[in-house]
């Protein structure tokens, strides 16, 4: 499961976003997010990778 959350960040002449996704742990069965920065294009690919 991925939880889309994407804040656009701006710092400069860059613009960047953050994306967090949330990760079930297949040992505990418990949920982890994981936080990424990094350029606009790139985030959907964040989200679809497991």
């Amino acid at each position: 499961m991925a939880k889309k959350s994407v804040a656009s960040l701006q710092t400069g002449s860059k613009r960047l976003s953050k994306a967090v996704k949330m990760v079930k742990s297949s040992k505990t069965g418990s949920y982890t997010f994981v936080e990424s920065i990094m350029i606009p294009e790139q985030v959907n690919d964040f989200l679809a990778k497991k």
